[in-house]
């Protein structure tokens, strides 16, 4: 059994290290990305194209959702806990969306596979975006790198059937963000008639 002044010297480093992991913690919530937002987006503003392709090997192109609404949401990581929340919302949602003329597109920087298992697990009937090098995410402003941590962030857009961002959601709530949308979405159609 170690002596008093090996479980003292172990005791002080496990200190050290825990505070340490607490500081980074402390950190990476507090500054700056390394990658924050390439562009800030208002509303008004043209939405940034692109071309990804989904959990079933479909490209995707912003430019041919025009004449319809588009949710846009990036989320962190598939099968994470938040993340299982806000898309099962989502899945529970879309015939409604569908109602109102606009389809949903999930967006993280994991891989097709990664997207196919998640979308196979929980049933997603809309398409989740390979957008593995982060580089839609960084048009959006919500691309998140510290160090070895990579993600997209948990922000979401209402695009309009002009290809213009109608709302931006850089606060969200994976409980109720679906049913947020619905609302925001409805008055935003009412605005346009």
């Amino acid at each position: 059994m170690p002596g008093s002044k090996t479980m003292f010297i172990l005791h002080r480093t496990m200190t050290r290290f825990v505070s340490l992991l607490g500081l980074a913690l402390c950190l990476m919530a507090t500054t700056s990305p390394v990658h924050a937002v390439d562009k800030t987006l208002e509303i008004g503003d043209r939405a940034p194209d692109f071309s990804l392709t989904d959990q079933n090997g479909k490209q995707h192109r912003l430019v041919d959702y025009r004449g319809r609404w588009v949710i846009l949401y990036f989320y962190p990581k598939d099968d994470t806990p938040g993340c299982i929340k806000e898309a099962c919302r989502f899945r529970d949602d879309n015939l409604e969306f569908g109602k109102r003329g606009a389809d949903v597109l999930g967006v993280s920087i994991d891989n097709r596979d990664s997207h196919a298992a998640f979308s196979e697990k929980y049933g997603l009937p809309f398409p989740l975006l390979a957008d593995t090098g982060g580089k839609v995410a960084g048009l959006y402003g919500s691309y998140f790198s510290f160090g070895p941590l990579h993600f997209a962030r948990r922000h979401s857009f209402i695009i309009d059937p002009d290809g213009r961002i109608a709302s931006i959601y850089r606060k969200v709530d994976p409980a109720i963000h679906s049913s947020n949308l619905l609302h925001d979405l409805t008055e935003l159609q009412k605005q346009r008639h």
